[in-house]
């Protein structure tokens, strides 16, 4: 099965209970990707087993991988896909920078 990369990220996401994930298209407004996806963490460890689990699950989709940051406090844990960037936060630091409000209601679409 052929599956899309904004697919593969949002199963992945969900197969270790990310929370409150949510999708943004952001096609018409960004130059570097087409999606945005946010995603909550319980702790540091949960990010991080969610950020691994998201990695392991591009990779044997033979997906391209851009980059991976803020792994070491995994307060937010950015993984670049390309035309997917997921965004794996806990839930104050999600709450602080309020990505959804920051690109806007016209871009969300639900996971």
């Amino acid at each position: 099965m052929d599956l899309n990369l904004k697919t593969i990220c949002i199963e992945s996401l969900n197969e270790l209970k990310a929370q409150d994930i949510i999708v943004l298209d952001i096609q018409d407004i960004s130059g570097f990707a087409d999606w945005l996806v946010i995603a909550t963490a319980s702790s540091s460890r949960n990010a991080k087993a969610i950020a691994n689990k998201l990695i392991e699950s591009i990779k044997y989709h033979q997906r391209n991988l851009v980059g991976i940051e803020g792994e070491d406090d995994a307060e937010w844990i950015l993984v670049d896909c390309g035309d997917v960037v997921v965004n794996i936060m806990q839930k104050e630091i999600r709450e602080f920078y309020d990505l959804e409000s920051l690109w806007g209601e016209k871009t969300l679409i639900s996971a």
